[in-house]
């Protein structure tokens, strides 16, 4: 990726400096902390310090800010803003939550950890295999130390980047963290910041790099008390499924998720960040602020790779780096319409959003291995609309592929994985286009295992808040065959959240599995990883044909990258056999069967001359 043409002209951060922000408490050199909180509808904000909330007026300042600087408060000094009517908030902005959203705030003293890892500066994108995890389901106890305690395993596995899904500060003890409400605050229940550091350095000193989930096109629905002091942070004529949009046509607005997305790259040298959902963002500004994130981020960073990913359901090509002109500033993003087709392919469902794929889910997935998205302007009947952007043009890189993440397993009804639903060989034969593909991969957390374990939607809200949660849930699965009320898991349950912890079994195919997605990814490595390396992976081919995938990636030089895969029970075809190099084959002598018509799933990987 490449910076921006000013990107010289700016220091690079060092990585024990501390994000500058404009609102927050903001400790000063001289020991003293700034305290400034955007208020425009308040009458008047009152500071409560310490544990017995010590009241100190805020000082009224310019267009709706209210501020002072106090000497002299130690790091760990809990903190609120009270406002007239007698209302304790949080800060914002805040680094620390004693207690998660309804407890204090804490003056925090992000220069406090020492970097080990401090000369590393990231890996490059096309290195990446990202490791999908949610740090409180990923072990028991969960939380940023249990995440560390399984990176010698990750490292050995051949992953090179963890995805966490988010972590800012949410109300309740269990939940996804889509739901946050305080952006800046690493989520209590999983440690403190430092402890998100030591995560990160740690990961560093295994090579790996860390990605986070952050979400900008909304705050959850308990805990957030912006609307009783800053209504016009929201956009009352503008909705959204989570209530009034964001407003980001305000300058106050833009600057805090701007700074929060430079604050988690900087103060927590994370490697990059996911963006969720960014199709739910009204923003007609210009430049929007998924541009003004992405150019920030570039320029903040010129010394480090920075990695910057979008799940967005439009389809919008032209965001993606690959793309002409200025407006491609995005590495990657999440390519739901893989998944749809593979889904398909291995299952059979047509429920729902499936229905879009089932008319020819191997074809349909040959055209997102060769080209991207499989929507790019085609019409979509589940939609009635037509759906996306012309992505052939784009490198592969520019699209994450996977068979399994958090939504595709969590947000059906009852979050059973695809271990559950299909073959053990027809998995295995898709994990292989999956990891050998030159798409970037990613597994979710226990997919390199072949976990059965569901990992249903879970959260921990409290009365009528939870009554909605319970009945949104049976309404969404109303439209997908099969749905059973009876057994639709309770979200609420804190026995859902303990089903989804992890737990590896210790059997032989898990075992198996584990041995299988390693040697691909040494292959990938070994193979993939060089040809992206040399930019000499170009165009897809597309030759997929009902149960047959074949999709071949010309190489610069001369040759090909060919992956075959026969995605069905029963005997398939004839077919043109790979020739050349023979880099993997589900079973031995599959290559050559091919050309008789192989028998059960099954794919062959190889390295091909020109012709």
């Amino acid at each position: 990726m490449s910076a921006p043409a000013n990107a010289r002209a700016i220091a690079a951060p060092q990585p024990e400096r501390a994000h500058a922000m404009p609102f927050g408490a903001e400790r000063r050199p001289d020991g003293s902390t700034r305290f400034r909180l955007w208020a425009p509808d308040a009458r008047a904000v009152t500071l409560l310090l310490g544990p017995d909330g010590s009241p100190v007026p805020l000082e009224r300042l310019d267009e709706g800010w209210f501020g002072l600087t106090v000497p002299g408060l130690p790091a760990g000094t809990p903190y609120r803003f009270r406002l007239a009517d007698g209302t304790d908030v949080p800060d914002p902005a805040s680094r620390a939550q004693a207690g998660g959203p309804f407890g204090p705030s804490l003056v925090w003293d992000p220069l406090a950890y020492d970097w080990q890892a401090a000369e590393w500066r990231g890996r490059p994108w096309h290195e990446a295999v990202i490791y999908e995890l949610h740090c409180g389901a990923i072990a028991q106890p969960g939380g940023f130390a249990a995440v560390e305690r399984r990176l010698d395993h990750l490292a050995g596995l051949g992953v090179t980047a963890l995805e966490l899904m988010p972590v800012a500060d949410f109300a309740g003890s269990r939940g996804w963290g889509y739901d946050g409400v305080l952006p800046f605050a690493p989520a209590s229940i999983y440690g403190t910041p430092n402890e998100l550091k030591r995560l990160v350095d740690a990961a560093h000193q295994r090579g790996l790099m860390v990605l986070l989930d952050v979400v900008y096109n909304h705050f959850g629905p308990a805990g957030n008390f912006l609307p009783l002091y800053a209504k016009s942070f929201f956009d009352a004529d503008r909705l959204t499924p989570w209530g009034p949009a964001i407003d980001f046509r305000r300058p106050q607005v833009r600057a805090f998720f701007r700074h929060n997305a430079l604050y988690w790259l900087e103060e927590f040298r994370l490697d990059g960040l996911r963006l969720d959902a960014v199709h739910a963002i009204q923003d007609d500004s210009r430049p929007d602020i998924l541009t003004e994130i992405a150019d920030a981020a570039r320029a903040a960073f010129p010394d480090r790779h920075i990695h910057l990913v979008l799940e967005n359901d439009l389809n919008e090509a032209r965001r993606l780096t690959g793309t002409p002109g200025p407006a491609g500033r995005y590495d990657a993003q999440w390519n739901d319409d893989l998944h749809h087709a593979a889904h398909v392919a291995l299952t059979g469902e047509a429920d729902g959003y499936y229905a879009d794929y089932a008319d020819a889910p191997v074809a349909r997935l040959g055209r997102a291995l060769a080209e991207g998205f499989i929507y790019q302007g085609d019409w979509s009947e589940g939609r009635q609309a037509p759906r996306g952007e012309p992505s052939a043009h784009l490198p592969p890189t520019a699209f994450v592929n996977f068979l399994q993440n958090h939504d595709q397993i969590g947000n059906r009804a009852l979050g059973d994985r695809l271990a559950a639903l299909a073959e053990p060989t027809a998995v295995a034969a898709m994990t292989a286009v999956l990891l050998l593909a030159p798409q970037i991969p990613l597994l979710f957390m226990g997919e390199e295992w072949g976990s059965r374990q569901p990992f249903p939607f879970f959260c921990d809200f409290e009365g009528e808040l939870a009554d909605i949660v319970r009945r949104g849930r049976r309404e969404e699965f109303a439209q997908f065959a099969g749905f059973a009320d009876a057994a639709l898991p309770d979200a609420l349950d804190p026995a859902t959240f303990e089903v989804a912890v992890l737990e590896q079994p210790d059997d032989g195919e898990a075992t198996s599995r584990l041995a299988l997605v390693r040697q691909l990814l040494e292959l990938r490595r070994r193979v993939v990883v060089p040809l992206l390396a040399a930019r000499r992976i170009g165009p897809g081919i597309d030759r997929s044909r009902e149960r047959m995938l074949d999709v071949a990636w010309m190489l610069a030089g001369g040759g090909w990258l060919r992956i075959v895969a026969h995605l069905a029970p029963d005997r398939g075809p004839a077919w043109e056999a790979p020739s050349g190099e023979i880099l993997f084959e589900s079973t031995p002598g599959l290559a050559a069967a091919l050309a008789e018509g192989a028998e059960g799933w099954g794919t062959v990987v190889a390295l091909e001359p020109a012709s």
